[in-house]
């Protein structure tokens, strides 16, 4: 079923993508040849007008194809390479730009209806199922030590006094703060679909610039399911999309950044094998965990694909900005060469992510 859901969402996201460029070529005046769901070889297709419509045999994506894309000879006024190259840009953006709407919808959507998040204090006196989550665990604290980890949903934190029941954050810290050193707590924990019960005691010095203070280096958060108003909902989706897109550009622009200077460490990263591990744990977890990882995999492919590399749309975009600058069209043979280098690049890279993937289940 996992294999099944990640090629389902998979497929969705790159015919999303590619209807992007379809829908703005088709606006620009652009002879659009074919437009096809899956890759060959071809089970059906069908002509309306000048295009093609197609179903074909494999199924992990789709295709739009765009008279004189990778021909600079093509000999119509209507082929890509013979257009503005401002519709030629905003072209190759629109797949971008078609997943990044896709994500918000999907995000807008999901406030809208209610999905487990971050609570501020109010939302917490209304959520019926707010609970204590642990956010981050620091290195090296008691803690880490005792095994909590982040995502740990807090059941129940007790000591000899007696026990924690409350959902803010604030009031635990205020609680351990209160406890002497070495005085240890018991969490009941759930970690998945496994409970745990672990005792951890706070220590002075755990924490950072408050040597004095008892703490156990762990951060918590409330989280709960509150649906936001319909009003509120799509102006909430597009602050969330935006910080979530930031953050995985940023986390994007250090990996690349590392790969170039051979320090990458491929832990911190997923291939194929791991997002769709990833898919499996959220559709375990309920729809609105589906939803919301397929509206995360949506951000990660448009930024992925506005990446200045060869053979992505971010590579192509870049030759329509040298074109631009230098005002003549760059060599086609010399395009297909640097866009096969830009091929061979990602498949390796893809082959290494994925090695690591796959090492990361066995051990």
């Amino acid at each position: 079923m996992t294999v099944i859901l990640f090629i389902v969402i998979l497929v969705v996201l790159i015919v999303v993508h590619e209807f992007g460029h379809f829908l703005v070529a088709k606006w620009s005046g652009m002879r659009v040849d074919e437009f096809g769901v899956g890759y060959p070889p071809r089970v059906w297709g069908r002509k309306y007008g000048e295009t093609e419509y197609t179903l074909n045999a494999l199924p992990f994506g789709g295709f739009v194809k765009i008279y004189g894309e990778d021909d600079t000879d093509a000999a119509s006024a209507r082929a890509f390479s013979a257009r503005p190259r401002i519709l030629q840009a905003l072209t190759l953006i629109a797949g971008v730009a078609m997943n990044l709407l896709l994500a918000y919808v999907i995000i807008t959507i999901m406030l809208g209806v209610g999905t487990p998040r971050a609570l501020t204090s109010e939302e917490a006196l209304i959520a019926p199922d707010a609970s204590l989550v642990i956010a981050g665990v620091l290195p090296g604290s008691p803690a880490e030590r005792a095994g909590l980890e982040a995502g740990d949903r807090v059941v129940s934190i007790a000591n000899a006094d007696g026990e924690f029941s409350t959902v803010d954050p604030n009031a635990f810290t205020a609680y351990v703060s209160g406890q002497a050193a070495g005085n240890p707590l018991t969490f009941d924990i759930v970690r998945g679909e496994q409970a745990l019960e672990l005792s951890v005691a706070p220590e002075t010095g755990a924490i950072p610039g408050e040597p004095e203070r008892a703490a156990l280096g762990v951060s918590l958060a409330t989280v709960g399911t509150v649906a936001v108003p319909w009003y509120q909902a799509p102006v909430d989706g597009a602050i969330l999309t935006w910080e979530i897109t930031k953050e995985t550009a940023i986390g994007l622009a250090k990996f690349f950044g590392s790969v170039f200077t051979l320090s990458a460490n491929l832990a911190q990263v997923s291939g194929p094998v791991g997002i769709a591990g990833a898919v499996g744990d959220a559709y375990s977890q309920g729809l609105a965990s589906l939803f919301t990882i397929t509206a995360l995999i949506s951000i990660n492919l448009a930024l992925i694909n506005l990446l200045p590399i060869p053979a992505l749309d971010g590579g192509r975009l870049l030759f329509v900005i040298i074109e631009s600058i230098i005002r003549r069209p760059i060599p086609t043979a010399f395009v297909g060469a640097v866009n096969m280098a830009g091929f061979a690049f990602l498949i390796l890279l893809m082959v290494v992510v994925t090695g690591s993937d796959i090492f990361k289940l066995v051990t």
